[in-house]
């Protein structure tokens, strides 16, 4: 600001100057000297007045500052007092209110004490009748649940000799018998001898071998599945003329048309097993390598045959099961780990024995069980629909029978209470007779007997 009225001044100074000098002839360097100093002496001027005036405004400022902190000091006095003063307010009206609700509270608890005293004297009096009337039908009940077990006991006492006498005398005979048909065994004997060499012999034909494994095979199926649970000589491969001896029906999704077969066959290699016990007995190392070498070539070409002729997926399961006919034989095809592990992932075939055979049928039964429960397990839950109704009806009728078994106690404790009292207050009057006296009076005749 002090700057443009500087600027103002000088140029009103020259316009001045040059207004002069074109009216009069005027020594320009003299001229200049007097603005030379004229300007000195205002600038000198300016900055006289510009202190002057910024003194006088640093006095306004402190002044304000001053005035503005008394002004804020007096306000927050006048806060302190008011918030004392309120404070004080509340702590009185707090003091009323603490003594309103002890005394309220007091009043309450003296209250409630008396109304819990009064409750457990009547709980007291009320458990007190409720005892000796227990006690008394519990003794009753004890009287009579002691004559009833010693009834029970001579029953049982009795029931028992004669059952001890009867098992014993049949105990005897049975043992009687036993020993005659052991007598009877030991003459069959000889002739079991004779036939076991007569077995023997038949065995010792491959083929004759073959049909027997088959013939306990089938006993087995036939035993532990229905007949429409497998099938017999069936061809399972398409495009072969080969019949497997049988196949377990596998359901698919569609129990008539997605049908699955799991293909059986039934090996019997006696003459090698033979060798091998023989190689056993002997002892020869060599003998048992042999023996069991050719065992294995049997039993991998077995499963080789299997897997070419009777798996074909998906009209078949993609494994099949070679059946050993005997316990034995099965344990010594089994305890050859890496023969099995070698089936199982060449030629896709599992062994089983008699026992294992069984073990997978009953495994395979209950899985068609539990299929056929999931399938009519909508008419299981209809069944059970009916049965709740039927018994919401019969709970409703059970309810009705129990209000009515409640009324029937209540009218007969009314009766045998307050009844008997008026009777009794009735006949306090009325003198008492001896018992034999009253047994005449109120004794039936001869026509009421009957």
């Amino acid at each position: 600001m002090t700057e443009i009225l500087l600027i103002i001044v000088i140029v009103l100074l020259i316009i001045n100057i040059f207004v002069c000098t074109r009216a009069k002839d005027i020594n320009i360097d003299k001229l200049s000297e007097d603005m030379e100093k004229k300007f000195d002496s205002m600038e000198k001027s300016f900055r006289q007045e510009f202190y002057t005036n910024r003194e006088e405004s640093r006095r306004n400022e402190q002044e304000n500052r001053q005035e503005m902190k008394v002004s804020i000091d007096s306000l927050t006095s006048s806060i302190s007092r008011h918030i004392m003063n309120l404070s004080t307010l509340q702590q009185n009206q707090f003091d009323i209110n603490s003594k309103s609700l002890e005394n309220t509270l007091n009043s309450f608890n003296e209250n409630m004490m008396k109304s819990l005293d009064n409750l457990a004297q009547l709980q007291n009096e009320k458990l007190s009748q409720l005892t000796k009337v227990t006690e008394e039908k519990f003794t009753g009940l004890t009287k009579s649940t002691e004559n009833n077990l010693e009834k029970m006991r001579i029953t049982v006492d009795e029931k028992l000799q004669s059952t001890l006498e009867k098992r014993l005398g049949e105990s005897f005979k049975m043992v009687n018998d036993r020993l005659e048909q052991v007598y009877k065994g030991l003459g069959e004997m000889q002739t079991l001898a004779t036939g076991v060499g007569d077995l023997k012999k038949v065995l010792s034909n491959v083929k004759t071998r073959g049909v027997l494994g088959e013939i306990q095979l089938e006993r087995i199926l036939e035993q532990f599945l229905a007949p429409e649970q497998y099938a017999q000589n069936i061809i399972t491969k398409k495009g072969s003329r080969e019949t497997v001896e049988f196949a377990i029906k596998l359901p698919g999704k569609d129990e008539i048309k997605d049908t699955i077969y799991l293909p059986l066959d039934a090996k019997f290699p006696l003459d090698i097993y033979n060798k091998l016990i023989d190689a056993y007995d002997e002892g020869s190392q060599k003998s048992i390598d042999s023996a069991s070498k050719e065992l294995e070539r049997f039993i991998k070409k077995s499963a080789k045959d299997i897997r070419d002729k009777y798996i074909d997926p998906p009209n078949t399961t993609d494994f099949g099961i070679l059946f050993l006919p005997t316990e034995g034989l099965y344990a010594e095809v089994i305890k050859r780990q890496q023969l099995v592990e070698d089936l199982q992932r060449d030629f896709k075939i599992n062994i089983t024995g008699p026992t294992t055979l069984i073990a997978l049928l009953n495994s395979l039964q209950m899985g068609f069980k539990t299929l056929a429960i999931e399938r009519h397990s909508s008419e299981v839950w209809k069944v059970l629909g009916a049965v709740k109704t039927e018994f919401s009806k019969f709970e409703t009728v059970l309810n009705a029978a129990q209000s009515k078994l409640n009324q029937a106690s209540s009218e007969i404790d009314k009766l045998v209470g307050t009844r008997t009292r008026q009777i009794n207050r009735k006949l306090e009057s009325v003198e008492k007779l001896s018992h034999d006296q009253a047994y005449e009076y109120i004794a039936p005749s001869k026509d009421d007997e009957f």
